[in-house]
């Protein structure tokens, strides 16, 4: 690296978004206006079901009868309570953490914000509810390219789901609308950019409820912006008395009032749970080379492993999936520039197999659902913990043991500080991306717990966990105000004797005494700091590079990337100000077994595993679902554990609903039998 530049490296552009949503166009009449009001009395309140511990009182009978039904009406999934529709439903016997509380609200009418880490079971705080309440529960999503396999979970569990988007002809939008006011939904999807279009639909059916998913949409400054978002406060005011619930998996302090001020939800309780995920092994390793970096990973701790891989460019996406190919590993691509068909085959090969490994812009993962996911790796620096803490969330989502791995060089802090300096924007919205990455540096640099500062950017107290590589291998710190001087002292030469600037790579040349072209074109061999940091090795010396942009002492400027000093370098280069530097450490020991739910198995156990996992995955492609969608593994592994032998055994494993046993039932028995 001679100096700034970097030829491959070009800013994304607006197509590296998630996809623009398709206008709507209205499909007529959608009949008249009854203004409904949703009962009063839905439901007694979830907590008055529970024990003194706080764990629920199973309601489940040993037999769980079947519905009867007519032929070719579906059955609907509305439950009495909502440890009704918990257990008969999704067959599960408790909430976990604020469920409870917060299903309480909404089935009692009650406005709620919902900022739950990803895997923290969201979803049921507006599932259940929506089965409960009287009406269609209306989930406003961005996720138009998701819809289809949310749909098709739903339906798998019994529940009456439908989507409206703009991949539906003419016939099969209506159809749902029929349905829709017919009383023949329990859930109903719908983006946000169809609100206006759809509002008379939805005022001639009694709506249960409004769940806003990804609220975090709607913060102008945050990372995820949909400005269709900002309209959505019209569902307080056109439909008062419909409750409103946002969630969202990540959010900081400023972001959650964003939410509550932007959507109107004043009165709404906030619940906030921990945003700590145990199971992930959070690691940043100094940038070398990162594909073989990343290889060794692949191969050494998660071989055949499903996993995500980030880059800034799509030009990276292409080149990483194809030399991972070429490595054996069975990678994708996935960025907006795309063709759509190919993007969308990509996606759904990922989320119906195992061991896929998608490498993607940013573009790709939200809402992703595949519980399986053993690892995330960065391969360029994120602009926001924000957008780190939402990426690696999508690993480990079944409490199994994960790694969230990235890879961070000098290069990356020019790039980004570079793309701030230049983008659109006004002089607010670049401090405020400037803060953002400040933040994201400063957890790249520390010396602490990643886990300590990651859930402190989220205003959560916490102790080092002793799973991540900084509590693992613990960086030493020294004083490196000299070797700071020294590189600082050359900038300052250069522009007060030459009038010159450069990038990092020149002067890291000119301070170890390298002999190269253009050293000795310049003649910056005489100057008087050539070869002054000669005791240090190049690679140390970025190290230093990168720190100091780190922390403040240097800046990034104009178009190719020279570096310059800032307000704070004079009390350095003055001996006012001590400057604290970490040596790079080596890369820890593998991910400890810090599973949340696991199930150990023995040798027998393990074939059994294996067997179901064999049926699930030929059902699922008959099916076209993704495999998770039939059964997860912590559910198999809890049926090769117990080895069931009646369907009255069956229905008493967690995860075993009213609908799969019926559908699965037999099945799963048939493994069990043969294996």
């Amino acid at each position: 690296m001679t100096d700034a530049r970097h030829d491959d490296w070009a800013p994304p552009s607006d197509d590296d978004a998630p996809e623009p949503w398709d206008s709507w166009a209205e499909s007529g009449d959608a009949g008249a206006d009854p203004h409904w009001m949703p009962p009063s009395d839905v439901d007694a309140p979830v907590s008055s079901r529970y024990e003194a511990g706080g764990a629920a009182t199973s309601t489940r009978t040993a037999t769980r009868p079947q519905p009867a039904r007519e032929p070719g009406v579906a059955a609907s999934a509305k439950a009495a309570t909502a440890l009704e529709a918990l257990t008969r439903v999704w067959g599960y016997d408790a909430f976990r953490d604020q469920q409870a509380a917060i299903i309480d609200d909404v089935v009692a009418g009650r406005d709620a914000v919902v900022l739950m880490p990803t895997g923290g079971g969201k979803s049921l705080c507006y599932q259940i509810p929506a089965l409960v309440r009287e009406g269609t529960g209306v989930v406003i999503s961005p996720l138009i390219a998701l819809m289809h396999d949310q749909v098709d979970a739903l339906e798998q569990l019994g529940v009456r789901a439908a989507y409206l988007n703009s991949t539906q002809s003419i016939d099969e939008r209506r159809e749902v609308e029929r349905r829709l006011l017919a009383g023949e939904l329990d859930m109903l999807y719908l983006a946000p950019e169809r609100l206006p279009v759809a509002q008379s639909l939805l005022d001639a059916a009694p709506i249960a409820l409004f769940a806003i998913d990804e609220a975090h949409c709607v913060s102008q400054w945050g990372h995820d912006f949909r400005p269709d978002y900002l309209q959505l406060s019209v569902l307080g005011e056109r439909w008062p008395q419909v409750p409103r619930i946002a969630l969202t998996a990540t959010a900081t302090v400023e972001t959650r009032a964003e939410i509550v001020e932007r959507l109107g939800l004043q009165g709404a309780q906030v619940y906030v749970s921990s945003f700590d995920r145990p199971n992930i092994q959070y690691r940043i390793a100094p940038k070398q080379d990162a594909k073989a970096q990343l290889l060794r990973i692949i191969r050494d701790e998660h071989p055949g492993a499903t996993g995500i891989v980030y880059c800034l460019s799509r030009k990276s996406v292409e080149s990483t999936a194809e030399w991972l190919r070429a490595q054996g590993i069975d990678a994708l691509p996935y960025h907006a520039g795309l063709d759509a068909g190919v993007r969308g085959a990509n996606q759904q090969r990922f989320l119906r197999e195992d061991g896929v490994v998608m490498v993607a812009t940013i573009a790709f993962g939200m809402g992703i659902d595949k519980p399986d996911v053993r690892f995330v790796a960065h391969l360029d620096l994120p602009k926001s913990i924000e957008g780190y803490y939402q990426e690696t969330g999508r690993a480990g989502r079944d409490g199994e043991p994960s790694t969230a791995w990235l890879a961070y060089g000098l290069q990356d802090v020019v790039q980004q500080r570079r793309m701030i300096a230049d983008g659109d924007g006004d002089a607010q919205r670049k401090r405020n991306q400037t803060m953002h990455l400040d933040a994201m540096l400063a957890l790249c640099e520390t010396v602490e717990c990643r886990r300590v500062q990651l859930l402190a950017y989220f205003g959560q107290p916490s102790e080092p966990c002793g799973n991540c590589d900084t509590c693992l291998t613990p960086p030493d710190s020294y004083d490196g105000t000299v070797p700071a001087q020294k590189l600082l002292s050359t900038i300052v030469r250069l522009q007060r004797e030459r009038r010159q600037s450069y990038g990092a790579g020149h002067l890291v040349d000119i301070v170890t005494g390298a002999d190269t072209e253009r050293i000795r074109r310049f003649g910056h061999d005489q100057l008087a700091t050539y070869g002054i940091g000669g005791d240090l090795p190049a690679a140390q010396w970025r190290g230093i590079v990168r720190q100091l942009l780190a922390q403040g002492l240097l800046q990034v400027q104009g178009e190719y990337g020279v570096l310059a000093l800032t307000d704070a370098s004079s009390a350095v280069l003055a001996g006012d100000r001590e400057v604290r530097l970490r040596h790079e450490t080596k890369a820890p020991a593998k991910a400890s077994k810090r599973s949340a739910s696991a199930v150990q198995l023995d040798d027998a156990q393990q074939g059994i595993f294996q067997a179901l996992r064999s049926w699930r995955a030929s059902t699922a492609k008959e099916q076209a679902v993704p495999a998770y969608v039939v059964f997860n593994d912590k559910t198999l592994a809890a049926i090769a554990e117990r080895k069931p032998g009646t369907l009255v055994e069956l229905s008493t494993i967690s995860g075993v609903g009213e609908s799969k046993l019926e559908r699965y039932g037999e099945a799963v028995l048939e493994v069990l039998t043969e294996a």
